[in-house]
């Protein structure tokens, strides 16, 4: 990648392009190289844009798409490239010693055209690159700032996660929340779609998951306390299976892979609502939980367990294709149901495990074998690691980065997901009496910036392993679309810098700048984000 970058630097030199300062273009996240070029480029009605293969056609019509969204008019799309007036979306030439990655892009803005070069993946990053060079006023001729560009992400792992089942959330908004990550150049949709306070996702062969857990009469009210408080107010709602497949379809198109999370062995208290013999306690009182926390409701590792785990995991593939990977959690597990059930002692024995937490490895390997038949790889939260690592687990850590660290040393791929750096349902201003109720933890802006997924005490070898980070919505706290978005928004955006951009590249007060146009951006879309301190 390195000769090739150099390889556009020496051409785009070549071809009249001047290496100005960059500091009026506001990119994020920040490319690789950029460089300003002598002359801008004039769109107007009688720009066409041309498409070298039918592959690049969807790429046409979503650049018109926005054309129209902006200014009011769409661009003839022709198979004949003009010299003048026109955008060109192209595959990368064939002449270079080193071919360019599927991710990565080319953009160069001059007086006569604007030209993007890369495979469709790659070209779609550099249309959303576009779109924010794209001025979001009306008129005769609309001026793109000269550049240009040469971008990859640093990580192939970019990703955001939201959960649905302490506050479901809207299809429409759903899709709100995809759009906004393509337009930051996420890939990485995961979707917490089970726990204890609801379960979203229809099964058809379990139709009571849905009658039945995926409802709670009330929530607590305000910040967690020991004793509940509730706000009478029942709560509910589930995505139907054909409402999945059109959002996977949709984010599909965006180029992100939506990854489903069905919680287990512990978070089970709406499955077990539903389904009561699948817990170890039998004549046991459960229910879909209306306040936070962990719960001793837990799936017991019986033959009958799995197999019901097994069709819904089965159900659940078929509504993902794309998804290399299924999650399953595997966090927070309370263990006392466990070591109270006779069945489970027995198991232990029989399976010669010494503890509890080697329970839990024998009921995360085994769901990981059916996982690995099905052609999945999992995913889990580092408590996956207690009682010993599952042989193909990918492992998301979220209690620091330690377990990501043990997981790389143990050879396994890691997602970096830290509570200090990448948690969205903390507060984001000092003053907590001024933040939304919620959680006590502070996470700001800046914070958020810093983060960097890659461990420096990691070996190269062991570094290949780290694919990325990930930023966590928990919305306990959020009822309303609204409400997340005020969490997320502007953090996604330092997000998306921290898991795309080259940490040489990144400055703070930079970063700042650029944010601001970005927010009057929000601002036209509606988003609803908190005002940076």
């Amino acid at each position: 990648m390195k000769r090739f970058l150099v390889a556009i630097a020496v051409m785009l030199s070549l071809a009249g392009f001047s290496f100005g300062q960059a500091g009026d273009i506001n990119i994020i996240p920040k490319p690789r190289f950029l460089e300003l070029g002598p002359r801008s480029f004039g769109l107007t009605r009688q720009t066409k844009i041309h498409v070298s293969s039918s592959a690049y056609r969807p790429h046409a019509e979503f650049l018109n798409d926005l054309v129209y969204k902006y200014y009011g008019y769409r661009l003839q799309l022709t198979s004949r490239f003009q010299k003048r007036n026109s955008i060109l979306l192209a595959e990368p030439p064939s002449n270079h010693q080193e071919t360019p990655a599927a991710d990565a892009y080319r953009l160069v803005v001059d007086s006569d055209s604007i030209k993007i070069l890369g495979q469709p993946e790659g070209l779609f990053y550099g249309l959303r690159t576009l779109a924010q060079l794209l001025p979001m006023v009306k008129g005769s001729e609309i001026r793109i700032p000269g550049v240009s560009i040469s971008d990859s992400p640093r990580f192939p792992y970019r990703g955001m996660h939201l959960d649905v089942a302490r506050h479901f959330q809207p299809v429409e908004f759903v899709k709100k929340y995809i759009d906004l990550m393509a337009q930051y150049k996420f890939n990485y949709f995961h979707w917490h779609l089970t726990d204890d306070q609801g379960w979203r996702i229809e099964i058809k062969k379990y139709p009571r998951l849905t009658e039945v857990g995926s409802k709670r009469p009330e929530t607590h009210l305000g910040a967690y306390t020991t004793t509940f408080r509730g706000d009478g107010i029942p709560h509910g709602g589930f995505y139907t299976q054909e409402q999945i497949k059109e959002v996977v379809r949709y984010a599909k198109k965006r180029y992100i892979t939506v990854i489903p999370e069905i919680e287990l062995p512990g978070h089970a208290s709406a499955a077990l609502a539903a389904y009561p013999q699948f817990g170890c306690k039998k004549d046991y009182q459960y229910k879909v939980q209306q306040t936070w926390g962990t719960f001793k409701e837990i799936f017991c590792p019986t033959d009958e367990t799995f197999k019901f785990l097994e069709d819904v995991l089965t159900e659940t593939i078929a509504l993902f294709p794309d998804s290399p990977y299924i999650h399953i959690g595997g966090d927070e597990v309370l263990k006392d149901h466990w070591k109270e059930s006779v069945f489970v002692q027995d198991l232990k024995k029989r399976e010669n495990l010494k503890d509890e937490h080697e329970v839990q490895s024998y009921f995360i390997r085994r769901i990981e074998r059916f996982l690995n038949s099905k052609g999945k790889k999992m995913i889990g939260w580092d408590e996956i690691l207690d009682g010993g690592l599952a042989p193909n687990a990918t492992v998301m850590s979220w209690r620091g980065m330690k377990g990501g660290i043990a997981a790389a040393r143990a050879k396994h791929y890691v997602i970096m997901s830290p509570t200090d750096f990448s948690y969205f349902d903390y507060r984001q201003g000092s003053d907590a009496a001024k933040e939304p109720v919620g959680q006590s933890a502070f996470l700001p802006l800046e914070k958020v910036y810093s983060f960097d997924p890659m461990p420096k005490e990691l070996s190269a070898d062991e570094a290949k392993l780290i694919l990325g980070g990930q930023g966590n919505v928990w919305t306990e706290y959020m009822k309303t679309p609204e409400a997340v978005e005020y969490m997320v928004f502007p953090r996604m955006l330092a997000m998306a810098e921290a898991v795309w951009s080259l940490p040489e590249n990144r400055d703070y007060t930079d970063f700042r700048r650029r944010l601001d146009h970005h927010l009057a951006r929000l601002d036209k879309v509606g988003v609803k984000y908190r005002k940076p301190d």
